[in-house]
């Protein structure tokens, strides 16, 4: 894990001042990788590499960038798990480090750019490619690790991290589609950010820059094609051995290994695989709040780290720790994504990161598998409307209604949603009633000025996501677990990356695994959401696993922060505040009234984190203009070198 960055002028020229721009790259990466730096920089100016280490494998010899000794040069970022069984492919003696870097950089000598499609793990890495003079770039298929990229006056600018690059742009701008987007989902959608000329590389693609022009192709892409010929047993079974071993290949480190353990299901699932793994000597680390049950799942945590016999780690975060943390939070974010979880996280893994180097998290359960109570929703309501229409036996729908109905009290936190669902719009199509049941923007109301902010409409990239080809369109469940893979996971892949890294601490996610999303996407709709049950199949595989009271649990949080409760009182005049400091922004109607916005929030609604993390990003990072501007300067000052 670590930090990358990388410069070329697409002509070829020589840059001026690239080995201080590269060590300005470094410079803002310097948290992703405390063990060490490095630059390399091509002997005709045009082209560098910039990294920054955290040394997790190969303590010894894998500084990076790194050459193959033929010229080719690789910055790196990430952990690839097959290391060992492709440095065996690739012929032991070639080698003169152990680390996986070079692994990488071997791979892509012998199979070129299709070497991206035998890494199982995550990344994101620039490679100089010396005889055909370009850089070759890739990124994950699930996007968990991060890449940025910008072009600014001829030269191609990437790094690990948005804020790395904005040095490098004329003037911080809002991108006002990826603002669009961020006020429906509350992330940007299709590689937008949002930062004006700031493109995100989307999960499972390459780029190849050089010669005048970039090019980015998708290499990987997950084919939803359900397996009608298998029983459930064998589906739990197969489950079973894909995430027993993808927990193995995670705990690779030459370092120690802990967790991340909430208390809910999937981190629960890690932890219980990792700690039999490891014995007595596992580690996990969990957070909680005082406001009562409703935010506190640590007896779960507790529960499991008592029947296995690890040490768990807590930390009891309260409001005095939103004040001091939660700039931080923003800035290492480089632009606010999903919910407020991302501070509790900040929290824990600064926890974390004064025992270990490396954690697993158990990011990707409710996507890969089915877990989120929304989907129960949606799919009730179009279970009722089949059953009206005759319809159910149709193909569309393989879980009836009458089988749904004992599950419902899942959704017993959810009836202001409920309420506001149904309101209006009830039996349209299914894809305008998912939008419906996601798209935060009508709850902004007269907050926020849409005329200034352009025709650009989330809906129809929305729809190019929902309805894409790789989707078989017999299981509405597909479609809903499918858009959410593709965008609210990667939205959670990058906090999980940001506040890990903001503390030099490797999170890695061993439910977002090629082999287990692979199969996982065979699993026809009634294996995962068996008679309305989320996440069935992941459940059932892991009986053996994790005690029944946290895998049968009906009272899901995901992380749930009482900023609700805070705001109305211990926090209120600091959120006050904060609005105050921004209240003429374009974005925001003469209508917004921050007071009301506050009285109007409920316990789970993320209306007031929305616009609140809106309003301290743009303290971040539009209101120092001129902290940017002097690293501008400082770069442009600097003799040529």
């Amino acid at each position: 894990m670590c930090g990358i960055g990388a410069i070329l002028d697409l002509q070829d020229r020589p840059l001026e001042s690239l080995e201080s721009h590269l060590r300005l790259l470094n410079r803002l990466l310097a948290h992703r990788g405390p063990d060490g730096e490095g630059t390399w920089r091509h002997e005709r100016g045009h082209v560098g590499l910039a990294h920054r280490r955290l040394k997790i494998i190969d303590l010894e010899t894998g500084d990076q960038p790194m050459t193959d000794g033929a010229g080719n040069w690789i910055t790196y970022n990430g952990e690839i798990y097959n290391y060992l069984e492709l440095r065996r492919e690739l012929g032991e003696s070639e080698f003169r480090t152990t680390s996986d870097t070079e692994v990488v950089l071997r791979a892509y000598r012998r199979w070129g750019p299709a070497c991206v499609n035998r890494l199982r793990g995550m990344f994101a890495f620039v490679i100089w490619d010396a005889q055909e003079g370009r850089l070759f770039a890739a990124r994950d298929p699930f996007g968990i690790k991060p890449f940025y990229y910008t072009t600014v006056d001829g030269a191609f600018v990437c790094a690990s991290e948005a804020k790395a690059l904005l040095p490098f742009l004329p003037a911080i701008e809002t991108d006002l589609d990826g603002l669009k987007d961020y006020l429906a989902f509350q992330f940007c959608l299709d590689g937008k950010t949002l930062f004006r000329g700031i493109r995100e590389l989307l999960p499972g693609r390459t780029l190849v820059a050089g010669k005048g022009a970039t090019r980015v192709e998708r290499y990987w892409q997950v084919q939803f094609e359900p397996d009608f010929d298998h029983t459930q047993r064998w589906f739990t079974s197969r489950v079973r051995d894909l995430v027993e071993d993808s927990v193995r290949f995670h705990l690779r480190a030459d370092v120690p290994v802990g967790t991340y353990l909430s208390g809910g299901v999937d981190s629960s699932i890690a932890a219980s695989l990792a700690a039999r793994e490891i014995g007595p000597d596992f580690q996990a680390f969990s957070g909680r709040f005082a406001e009562g049950e409703r935010y506190d799942e640590s007896r779960y945590a507790r529960q499991l780290a008592s029947e296995l016999g690890f040490r768990l780690h807590e930390v009891v975060i309260g409001a005095d720790d939103f004040v001091d943390s939660i700039a931080d939070v923003i800035y290492h974010l480089d632009y606010p994504v999903a919910g407020p979880g991302s501070f509790a996280q900040f929290v824990v893994s600064r926890l974390a990161s004064e025992h270990m180097k490396v954690v697993l998290g158990g990011q990707g359960g409710d996507e890969i598998f089915g877990g989120y109570a929304r989907y129960l929703l949606a799919y009730f309501e179009q279970c009722i409307k089949a059953a009206i229409d005759g319809t159910m036996h149709a193909g569309d729908f393989v879980v009836t209604y009458e089988s749904i109905i004992p599950q419902l009290g899942t959704l017993r936190e959810y009836k202001p949603l409920m309420q506001q669902f149904w309101r209006e719009g009830l039996f349209e199509d299914l894809d305008a009633r998912y939008f419906r049941l996601i798209d935060r923007a009508p709850d902004l109301g007269d907050a926020i000025d849409w005329s200034m902010l352009g025709d650009y409409s989330p809906f129809d990239t929305f729809i190019s996501i929902f309805r894409a080809e790789n989707v078989g369109k017999q299981a509405y469940f597909d479609l809903m677990t499918h858009f959410d893979f593709k965008t609210l996971l990667p939205a959670l892949l990058h906090v999980e990356d940001r506040v890990s890294m903001a503390y030099g601490l490797e999170s890695r996610v061993p439910l977002v695994d090629v082999e287990v999303v692979e199969f996982a996407a065979t699993l026809p709709a009634d294996v995962k959401f068996r008679d309305g049950h989320l996440k069935h199949a992941l459940k059932e595989a892991m009986r053996d696993f994790v005690p029944a009271s946290i895998l049968d649990r009906r009272d899901k949080m995901g992380f749930p922060v009482p900023l609700g409760e805070w705001t109305k009182g211990e926090l209120r005049d600091f959120v006050l505040d904060t609005f105050a400091a921004g209240r003429d922004r374009a974005y925001l109607s003469p209508l917004f009234d921050a007071e009301s916005l506050l009285e109007r929030e409920s316990s789970f609604s993320r209306n007031l984190w929305g616009l609140f993390s809106l309003e301290l990003w743009q303290q971040q990072f539009h209101d120092r203009q001129g902290y940017w501007s002097s690293l501008r300067e400082e770069r442009r000052a600097e003799p040529v070198v």
